[in-house]
């Protein structure tokens, strides 16, 4: 698997892509705007596609963390 993808329960958070292989991370915004982050563990996609809540896994786990 190169490319997963993952809609998202949240009201922030739209959508988020990951791929294996260069371990990026996209996540989009229900605004539309998205963003880029690399260096991402898988673990840390699939903690986010599983999180109950995912804007707050977002902020805890991802946001000022991987560039």
């Amino acid at each position: 698997m190169a490319r997963r993808s993952t809609s998202l329960n949240s009201s922030a958070l739209a959508s988020a892509e990951y791929d294996d292989e260069t371990q990026v991370l996209d996540v989009t915004f229900t605004s539309g705007q998205s963003y880029s982050f690399s260096g991402v563990p898988v673990e840390i996609y699939e903690g986010l596609a599983n999180a109950s809540f995912p804007g707050r896994y977002y902020h805890q786990n991802i946001k000022g963390i991987y560039g």
